[in-house]
């Protein structure tokens, strides 16, 4: 295949900010190169001031690990069942499997491609027939649009079945002005190096109780009981985040609203640019209490498009801009596909019909020209 452009156009790169290094050369010149140290404390400070709500916060290691902490500590064990959404990335489900739980897979809606209400029922009333509630539903903040907050939350008092809120992509996103992450009993968080900031690796847990976030520390630290010497009462794990990749995420956290800033435009350049389409429907709120920060944007195809997302994809890649397909659904998933799945076809025509565009904060306006040309010579746009 021959590529027309020497530069690589990324779906989402890391974007640093410049003031990073300041933190970073800090820990080196105090020594605080161990895993604890000013920068964490200073992190989880710096999110519990942008996110509000009374929040707690607690780095670690990554997203999927403020995951599995989660479940523990909501008392998932081996057998139980956790009702999660089916259209997402593997780690909102791994988790579920390092309890020795069961996912409960579930489809989606179409309006923000999250948790479908009905679905999530279904799921939670087959596991009352089996004599086992499930223990927590976890809710996915799809490309950082925010799930039907109150339709969920409904179910969550119905059933009393906590909320854990994946906002892995979701940083920044609000619903009626509240922040993403502050919805759930427990939320998380990922600073992977693609997502809208980023630590390098990295994610957070976020409660609303204290208690909890002391529990994530000494869960995240070993477990290492309060002793001259090593004593051990639970299994712990190394999840905690480092003071230098803390020091990464001090720096990016000044540019944050920067970032959502860009990163809406991007997809305002996209919705303008396919407004002549009326085959690709471009994923966006539903109304105006939806804020999301279009962590990446993402199109559908509608049935009468001329073209598939395959193709596409491949015009993209001609022209080394990387596009790529939305995430496969987990019930489809080989690893996956033997487990219960609630709701009807939603997620997998998502799947089948959308693709997901470049959507980098770093995105320069030769970048934008560059993709717009793809996309005009493709649909043969004027």
């Amino acid at each position: 295949m021959m590529l027309n452009n020497d530069k690589k156009i990324w779906l989402s790169s890391p974007h640093m900010g410049g003031s990073e290094l300041k933190y970073i050369q800090q820990a080196f010149d105090e020594n605080w190169i161990a895993p604890l140290g000013p920068n964490v404390h200073g992190f989880e400070q710096d999110l519990e001031d942008f996110l509000q709500s009374d929040c707690h916060v607690a780095v670690l290691s990554s997203g999927t690990a403020a995951l599995h902490l989660a479940l523990i500590m909501m008392g998932v064990e081996k057998g139980d069942y956790v009702v999660c959404q089916s259209l997402t990335f593997s780690a909102s489900a791994n988790p579920i499997i390092y309890t020795g739980a069961i996912p409960l897979f579930v489809d989606s809606e179409r309006e923000t491609w999250n948790l479908c209400p009905v679905a999530v029922e279904e799921a939670i009333e087959f596991g009352i027939s089996q004599g086992k509630k499930p223990k927590a539903i976890i809710a996915v903040s799809l490309y950082g649009m925010p799930y039907k907050v109150e339709e969920i939350r409904a179910i969550s008092k119905k059933y009393d079945i906590p909320i854990i809120e994946d906002s892995a992509e979701s940083l920044g996103s609000a619903y009626k002005d509240q922040k993403c992450g502050t919805f759930g009993d427990m939320a998380v968080i990922s600073f992977n190096g693609n997502k809208i900031i980023t630590t390098s690796g990295g994610g957070a847990l976020i409660t609303k109780d204290i208690a909890f976030k002391k529990k994530a520390v000494f869960l995240s630290t070993q477990a290492k009981d309060d002793a001259p010497h090593y004593e051990h009462t639970h299994i712990g794990y190394n999840y905690r985040m480092s003071n230098v990749c803390a020091g990464i995420g001090r720096g990016q956290m000044e540019v944050l609203e920067d970032r959502i800033a860009k990163r809406r435009a991007n997809h305002r350049f996209y919705v303008d640019i396919f407004s002549e389409l009326p085959e690709i429907e471009v994923h966006t709120e539903p109304h105006s209490d939806y804020f999301s920060n279009h962590w990446l944007t993402a199109i559908c195809l509608k049935p009468n498009s001329k073209v598939s997302t395959e193709t596409i994809r491949m015009n993209f890649l001609e022209q080394n801009i990387e596009t790529r397909p939305i995430w496969k659904p987990m019930h489809l998933q080989p690893v996956f596909r033997d487990l219960p799945y609630f709701g009807g076809k939603v997620a997998q025509e998502l799947f089948e019909q959308g693709l997901c565009l470049p959507s980098g904060s770093n995105l320069t306006e030769e970048d934008r020209a560059e993709i717009g040309k793809v996309i005009h010579k493709l649909f043969q746009i004027s």
